[in-house]
């Protein structure tokens, strides 16, 4: 299948049109028009090779909503017209005992990500959704519910499932003590899934600009980190914390605000961090926990409990062609609070 796309040719240039071919359907597969892809940092951060494993052309891009247009033979979840997404992973082993659990996100193979991986038959590498198409095995395509705004849905792929897997993980529900570390993509959508799910919601930032933002989204009050006196007070809050944070940053002062066996879940930094204080943590039997996305159950789960409650991310509607001052713009935390592509603005014979 021919189709096109806005491809990283180098980590210091724009991204640009790019013109690719996806694979034929197997027997299992589900092939799609993409109507909508979300903006991830880490789609910033693949682009320019921040990590090490970028390869050249790369097409980012892995919280994706489509329409089917073509099914193979043995598939029969879904047909043709039918709403569907697609996040972070397109395949795994399905034999680990982490894949029978339903946790293909942890597959002892390791799991296959939309890109930055390589096919599993083919070993070709694999190409994002900034595109007009995909084609994904069927048990890592999921169906869009009912009522649910396609075209704000989509960073519920990646932003959406990485905070809800950690609510999930460590059982919130009513009462129980939240506090969200940082206000952006993912910061936002942890503070609407907590409430969703019962929870007391505190968003700790650095300084008090982000208040009217976080009561607006529902959260019951702010708690500013550079105040000593209040981060005193706050002491052994919170049942669980989840921190966005997308860069190395000191958790030290964080932890005296855990209740004794909570947790500090990392979800935002990717590599090093800061040394941090232990005291704190031994002192108080407290824990410090790291995150990724959700299997496909759970994410379906996700999908399926945003349509019941209403619950979306904040989003701007870009054209594909702004990619790149949405790039320059998520740098400078200019974005309220996640960019989705039309990707019906993608010109069908773009070509570099």
């Amino acid at each position: 299948m021919k189709t096109v796309g806005f491809a990283a040719y180098d980590p210091k240039k724009p991204l640009a049109p790019y013109e690719f071919e996806r694979r034929a359907l197997r027997p299992n597969d589900v092939a799609m028009e993409i109507l909508y892809c979300g903006v991830c940092h880490s789609d910033l951060h693949t682009a320019r090779n921040d990590w090490g494993w970028s390869y050249y052309p790369i097409v980012p891009g892995h919280e994706i909503v489509g329409r089917v247009t073509a099914v193979g033979p043995q598939v029969n979840r879904y047909k043709v017209g039918d709403h569907v997404a697609v996040g972070c992973l397109v395949d795994s082993c399905q034999a680990c005992d982490q894949c029978q659990k339903g946790e293909e996100q942890l597959c002892r193979e390791g799991m296959t990500g939309t890109y930055g991986g390589h096919d599993r038959i083919t070993k070709e590498p694999n190409q994002g959704g900034y595109s007009k198409h995909l084609v994904v095995r069927e048990e890592f395509c999921l169906s869009m519910p009912a009522g649910l705004d396609l075209s704000k849905a989509a960073p519920l792929l990646c932003a959406g499932i990485t905070t809800w897997s950690p609510l999930k993980t460590w059982n919130v529900g009513a009462g129980s003590r939240v506090g969200v570390i940082g206000l952006g993509g993912l910061g936002h959508m942890a503070v609407k899934l907590a409430i969703g799910l019962g929870a007391d919601v505190t968003v700790v930032s650095r300084s008090a600009a982000k208040e009217a933002d976080a009561l607006a989204l529902g959260a019951s009050r702010l708690l500013v980190s550079a105040d000593e006196e209040a981060m005193v007070q706050a002491a052994n809050h919170f049942d669980l914390i989840i921190d966005t944070v997308p860069v190395k940053h000191d958790i030290t002062p964080y932890l005296a605000l855990l209740d004794v066996d909570a947790t500090l879940v990392l979800v935002g930094q990717v590599g090093p961090m800061n040394e941090f204080n232990t005291v704190p943590m031994l002192m108080g039997r407290r824990r410090v926990a790291g995150s990724p996305i959700g299997g496909i159950k759970e994410t379906q789960e996700m999908l399926d409990f945003c349509a019941e409650k209403n619950i979306l991310p904040d989003c701007e509607m870009i054209r594909m062609d702004e990619i790149n001052e949405a790039f320059e713009r998520m740098e400078n935390a200019d974005v309220r609070y996640r960019f989705v592509i039309d990707m019906a603005t993608l010109p069908a014979g773009a070509t570099a």
